[in-house]
């Protein structure tokens, strides 16, 4: 089984709001098509929030402290961002349909819940079931109720790991808008070094974040989850969802410029 995430800032412009990466997208759903046709392989794919989900969870502080009597607009957020990812979802989805993916989403919130922001109960006898189908399940980073926090953003990243984790998967792909963890953040410094292998959180404890930090944590973020499932010897790759033709290899075991998560 191969897990694809599919970051936001590769499917929606970040910088405007509910904006969807048309040709961005058209394109990774073709490069998925083409690997999808070429492997026996079980595939599940993962796709962030981006400019959907991102901007209300931060307006309503969704997952921060919050008194009761402050409850009622909490949940009015919880909604408004659950509604803005699961547009999202149906977007990336119709795509993927309209290039022949038999694709089935799967909202977290409808079955995932967490404790103290992280996942608590997550049945994964749906996921088995349309797998065993012939299916692609798609889901998503998600608000799901907690039983400490009362409501918490569950990052697409978290819900991968423990996919992989409970579902014994292959490997790992990220797809992200760069080619994976670097010394500096590319985007801003010409001097930044990429680095090739992350075996520890030593290896980027004093990074910088390679993308902006958003709600669910950035490349950081993203890296910690992957060194958990590498304790389990499940491999990752970050990899650039920007360069063309780079998922489609990716998924066919290819080499791909990027940076691999793994323990030594």
């Amino acid at each position: 089984m191969i897990i694809l995430k599919i970051g936001g800032s590769i499917i929606t412009n970040k910088d405007s709001q509910r904006e969807v990466d048309t040709s961005s997208l058209k394109r990774i759903a073709s490069e998925i098509k083409r690997s999808f046709d070429n492997s026996s392989k079980e595939l599940i794919i993962v796709h962030g929030a981006g400019s959907f989900g991102h901007p209300p969870a931060k307006k309503y502080q969704i997952g921060q402290p919050f008194e009761m009597k402050d409850y009622l607009e909490k949940r009015i957020g919880f909604a408004e961002v659950q509604n803005e990812v699961k547009k999202l979802n149906s977007i990336i989805c119709e795509s993927l349909i309209e290039h022949g993916i038999p694709v089935i989403a799967i909202p977290p919130s409808s079955f995932i819940t967490s404790h103290n922001k992280r996942i608590y109960d997550f049945d994964l006898n749906l996921i088995k079931t349309y797998l065993s189908e012939g299916f692609v399940p798609v889901l998503f980073g998600d608000v799901v109720i907690d039983d400490e926090v009362k409501i918490a953003v569950i990052s697409g990243d978290q819900v991968l790991q423990y996919i992989a984790k409970f579902l014994k998967s292959d490997r790992i792909v990220l797809g992200t808008d760069v080619a994976g963890v670097y010394t500096k953040n590319p985007k801003t410094h010409d001097d930044a070094v990429h680095i090739d292998e992350v075996n520890s959180i030593e290896d980027i404890k004093f990074l910088e974040s390679t993308t902006n930090v958003d709600v669910t944590g950035g490349m950081v973020g993203k890296v910690k989850e992957l060194l958990d499932l590498a304790d389990y010897g499940i491999s990752s790759e970050i990899i650039n969802a920007n360069e063309e033709g780079a998922i489609a290899k990716a998924l066919q075991g290819m080499k791909v410029n990027g940076t691999k998560i793994c323990r030594k």
